[in-house]
């Protein structure tokens, strides 16, 4: 898709909310019936294209340098006005659009979440961390993400505040709402749950999910060989009840599994009586342990044919689910996730799915820039944030595509592959509305 075709789509989407406005609108019967300066199209349209700056910079940009430019005050109580589902709705719908574009082939998906930072606020209880052993006191909210790793674009996400949230919920839930007809979905540690693998199997998915390798592991409760490496078929049935008859089962450890009522699995109801026929959910995947380094080894759960996906080809599909830890990184530091202008969960929201909008915006642009291939050391790619500045300045009306698509394909950075480097784990940041840049 060009990308005069990708902002005339972007706009189609705000256009078809702005006119069902009182959906979206915290009063419907007074908001955005007075005519001002900052209609409902012109905010939505000015919130999904911010960076950075102030509020008072932005405005000036949003109204092209205008000697009439609405108060960062007047800003504050329009947008108040707003429900974050208008942003939501412009996501879902642009990238149901994107996503219906592509070749019909089979999707890569990751599932992950990332913690953001948000203002300090301690009457928020469901969002507020007091901090230990010296640590300031922060609030947070957690985005559950579904990102297509082979085209990079968000297909959804669900936001939580971190006190309440829940991953597992939130992995459920993203499966289940999604128009994608067939997919492989990857997940890392965390995600393994008899319940998650239910839902992907229903759906008709094939799942890929890194499990614990050690002795704490899921793995642990299987009869596997005692070698290294192993590629081992599981046909499980999951059953509720425990009786005579079931505990003499459960010792199949391979093809029979207690499931209490106190773990979630929806596909079983929670308490039986004696005298209801026992029930069983059958569950199919493969438990595979393959080598990834000299003394280092990953087990893995799939329910992909073997014949198709061998461990060495599954070494490889799962290395790929690092470019939703990328995409998040750019998300926060290139498109600006960090920098919010209000201290309002509500208005932070707005700003999330408008940084996800014009992320989605960019990668799409930015793949399908031609890049000369020269004979180098190394591939080049476009840079991101040179890209993303082009690409904002381009929805803005501020360039044209052919200097947009000229300026992305002359700034380049190499790809090298297989670099590694320590992770340093540091604590969580919020820009301040004090250090903001010019």
């Amino acid at each position: 898709m060009k990308p005069k075709q990708l902002k005339k789509l972007l706009m189609s989407k705000i256009h078809e909310v702005v006119k069902n406005s009182k959906m979206y609108c915290t009063n419907p019967s007074k908001d955005f019936s007075r005519k001002r300066k900052l209609t409902m199209e012109k905010m939505i349209t000015g919130i999904i294209g911010m960076e950075s700056g102030s509020i008072t910079n932005e405005l000036i940009d949003l109204f092209d340098v205008s000697t009439d430019v609405p108060t960062a005050s007047a800003f504050a109580q329009q947008r108040c006005k707003i429900n974050p589902d208008a942003f939501r709705t412009v996501f879902c719908e642009f990238s149901q659009e994107i996503t219906n574009s592509f070749k019909k082939e089979l999707p890569l998906l990751a599932i992950d979440g990332s913690k953001i930072q948000i203002a300090t606020n301690p009457e928020d209880e469901e969002s507020f961390f007091p901090g230990s052993n010296g640590q300031k006191p922060y609030n947070l909210l957690h985005l559950n993400a579904l990102y297509d790793l082979k085209h990079c674009i968000y297909n959804d996400v669900i936001i939580q505040k971190a006190r309440n949230a829940n991953e597992h919920k939130a992995f459920v839930e993203l499966i289940d709402r999604s128009n994608i007809p067939k997919a492989i979905v990857i997940a890392d540690r965390g995600y393994e749950s008899y319940n998650n693998m239910a839902h992907v199997q229903e759906k008709g998915w094939y799942f890929l999910i890194r499990i614990k390798d050690g002795k704490t592991g899921m793995k642990e409760g299987y009869d596997l060989p005692m070698k290294s490496e192993y590629d081992v078929p599981i046909s499980m049935n999951l059953i509720r009840r425990q009786n005579k008859v079931t505990k003499e089962l459960f010792k199949d450890r391979n093809h029979y599994k207690f499931v209490p009522a106190t773990s979630t699995f929806d596909y079983l109801p929670a308490k039986s009586r004696k005298a209801d026929p026992l029930l069983s959910y059958n569950l199919r995947f493969r438990i595979v342990r393959f080598k990834i380094s000299e003394d280092g080894y990953e087990t893995v759960l799939t329910n992909l044919e073997s014949d198709q996906y061998p461990p060495e080809r599954l070494k490889e599909l799962y290395a790929v689910r690092w470019g939703i830890e990328t995409s998040f990184r750019d998300l926060k530091y290139t498109a600006g996730m960090l920098d919010f202008h209000s201290k309002k969960v509500m208005c932070i929201q707005q700003e999330i799915y408008a940084h996800l909008i014009m992320y989605n915006f960019a990668e799409m642009i930015t793949s399908h820039v031609v890049i000369d291939k020269k004979q180098r050391k190394h591939t080049y790619k476009a840079n991101f944030s040179v890209a993303m500045h082009m690409c904002r300045l381009f929805y803005r009306g501020n360039t044209s595509s052919p200097i947009l698509e000229t300026i992305i394909s002359k700034n380049l950075v190499p790809i090298r592959p297989d670099r590694h480097r320590e992770r340093k784990l540091t604590g969580k940041i919020f820009h301040s509305f004090l250090y903001r840049v010019a």
